[in-house]
């Protein structure tokens, strides 16, 4: 290596060496890695971007807003930005970004605090936070669903910046959409309506069971960008979001809250512990009312019982007293075996299993016709009347009624509710002919009543109207299911023997002014799981009218009253409040023929 000719070449060849590796290297990255190595940094510079759909919704019958989602975001900080004020790091920072950097800080919180509420030192941590490594942290939440309007407010006073003119703006907030669900009529038809948690998501009610169809489906925004922005001509697809669907409910708003301060009322006289009432168009089975107590608020769940965020019409099984006589009396007229005339002999007590039953008041042996049956509510002459009909065929009238299978109302627990097989015992078909003995829900009863009232149809309870994609095109519901559980004559029979029920008792005071209606009351034993045993009462009437073409149904129920018991006593007032205002809302006109006076005995 001393001779300089050796050195020379030997710089040569490493020279060579050098270059045929660089060559190498380049031919790799443009010739045969060209592709992958493309594609990594356009996936580098790709930037991909959630577009959130709006929520669809919910309005009730006639378009009023229940349910509703505002324009709102979730603010951002990244401390990183607001340490440097925006500042590249590539680069030393002059004296002026280095004074604006010190002062961006304490100039954010102000902002922050002017608009969000609190005080500047509050948010300050926030806006200067370091992760676990001593680095700065990149994402920080200070603000949600701060409405559109006030971002925007904000946003402008970061743009106007250091001199207030916008020379150099504040940096280091920025948004993401967080809408907020709003509910414009606060706790009204809350338990049908529901709620959404703080993600939005539909946690009760119909916003719980329509979660998918409201919440729509997110779009995606896809381009390529730079730390400096977008590139302008770089890779920009937009698959944009597709909103929720809305959905009008059966409901009637108007007709709802009266419905929901008969049933308050109706709660503090008899000193009930919960309570529910609907109203149902006989004729189509659509609820336009179906309240609950107690109830919440669903702008603010959080602040109710747990146990009142549910909707108990639809979720709680009960045993529902001598309203399930309509039924049974539904079921022996059209089978032939009784009419509205048909004569009882009613003993003190009636044998059943190894027990007795008695009615409800005392007496000895009494004639009744099977309408003065219904009218006096005797446990015993339903029974007597019953034992005239096979088991199995009562039990098959039950199921066509509606009892022992989930309504399908679309409305989120829905209770399928108990009734005895076919081959139930003699003790049992007693029992369940008075009441006793089989569960339904509030919902369930409604619409067996509904059934045996308006010349013998069941019609499947609605609570879902209409729906409409974001586009205003129709969505297509399932179809209520109809079907034929009694003749016409046999339902005309069980009106007439439950208008007995407010003309042939109380003198006249179970009537409302105008029209002529018919009613069934409920009084039950209560039955606890907790003990396994009854304990307390259901007090229960079910009220329809005009009787001599029915159109409104009203059904009330207070769960474990205090101050009483009787249906007829508790619940009655209840029903013909919410009827006086149903039939004229409605354009039902008033009766123009007195009720009749039928017999309701015979010597």
């Amino acid at each position: 290596m001393g001779r300089s000719s050796l050195r020379i070449r030997t710089a040569m060849v490493i020279g060579a060496l050098v270059i045929a590796l660089c060559g190498g290297r380049a031919f790799q990255l443009q010739a045969i890695d060209a592709e992958a190595f493309a594609d990594q940094a356009a996936t580098k510079m790709q930037s991909t971007t959630t577009l959130p759909a709006t929520r669809g919704t919910i309005t009730d019958r006639n378009g009023d807003v229940l349910a509703a989602t505002e324009p709102a975001v979730r603010i951002i900080a990244d401390p990183d930005q607001v340490m440097t004020n925006g500042a590249d790091k590539r680069y030393p920072m002059s004296e002026r970004q280095q004074a604006e950097a010190k002062a961006a800080p304490s100039a954010v919180a102000h902002i922050l605090a002017k608009h969000l509420g609190g005080r500047p030192e509050e948010y300050l941590p926030i806006l200067t936070k370091k992760k676990k490594d001593g680095t700065r942290s990149r994402y920080e939440i200070v603000g949600k669903q701060v409405p559109a309007a006030k971002w925007i407010e904000i946003e402008a006073d970061m743009r106007a910046g250091v001199d207030g003119e916008g020379e150099r703006r504040w940096y280091g907030l920025a948004a993401e959409s967080n809408p907020i669900r709003t509910y414009p009529n606060r706790s009204l038809a809350s338990n049908v309506v529901g709620f959404v948690n703080a993600e939005g998501l539909g946690v009760a009610g119909l916003e719980n069971a329509l979660q998918d169809e409201l919440d729509g489906e997110p779009g995606r925004s896809v381009y390529d960008a730079s730390r400096y922005g977008r590139i302008p001509l770089g890779t920009n697809v937009l698959n944009p979001p597709v909103d929720g669907n809305n959905y009008a409910l059966t409901i009637d708003n108007d007709l709802q809250w009266i419905t929901e301060q008969a049933l308050a009322g109706g709660m503090e006289e008899s000193g009930a512990k919960t309570g529910m009432a609907l109203v149902m168009n006989v004729n189509s089975g659509e609820l336009l009312a179906m309240a609950n107590g107690p109830s919440y608020d669903s702008s603010e769940p959080g602040l109710a019982e747990t146990g009142d965020l549910g909707n108990r019409a639809v979720t709680d099984a009960l045993e529902p007293g001598s309203v399930q006589k309509v039924l049974t009396m539904g079921a022996l007229a059209d089978a032939g075996m009784v009419s509205p005339d048909t004569k009882v002999v009613i003993p003190p007590e009636i044998a059943s299993g190894d027990r007795v039953v008695r009615d409800a008041f005392s007496h000895g042996t009494i004639n009744l016709t099977a309408r003065g049956v219904i009218a006096q509510s005797s446990n015993i002459g339903t029974i007597g009347l019953a034992r005239r009909m096979p088991k199995d065929q009562l039990a098959g009238y039950l199921r066509d009624f509606g009892l022992g299978s989930k309504p399908g109302t679309g409305l989120p627990g829905e209770t399928s509710g108990s009734i005895p097989g076919d081959d139930m015992a003699d003790y049992r078909r007693d029992q369940i002919s008075f009441g006793q003995g089989l569960s339904v829900s509030a919902v369930q009863m409604a619409a067996a009543v509904a059934a045996a009232v308006n010349g013998g149809v069941y019609h499947q309870p609605t609570i879902i109207k209409s729906a409409t994609a974001t586009d205003g095109t129709p969505v297509e519901l399932p179809e209520p299911e109809e079907r034929r559980v009694i003749s016409e004559e046999a339902s005309e029979d069980v009106v007439e023997m439950m208008e007995a029920v407010i003309t042939g008792v109380g003198g006249g005071s179970r009537a409302i002014p105008g029209y002529r209606t018919a009613g069934k009351s409920g009084t039950a034993q209560r039955f606890d799981p907790a003990c396994k045993c009854y304990n307390g009462y259901t007090s229960s009437f079910v009220g329809v009218a005009p009787a001599e073409d029915p159109q409104i149904l009203v059904y009330v129920v207070l769960d474990q009253p205090t101050n009483g018991n009787l249906g007829s006593k508790l619940a009655l007032p209840v029903v013909n409040n919410v009827l006086q205002a149903a039939l004229p809302r409605y354009n039902v006109l008033p009766s123009t023929t007195p009720a009749p006076e039928l017999p309701l005995d015979f010597e």
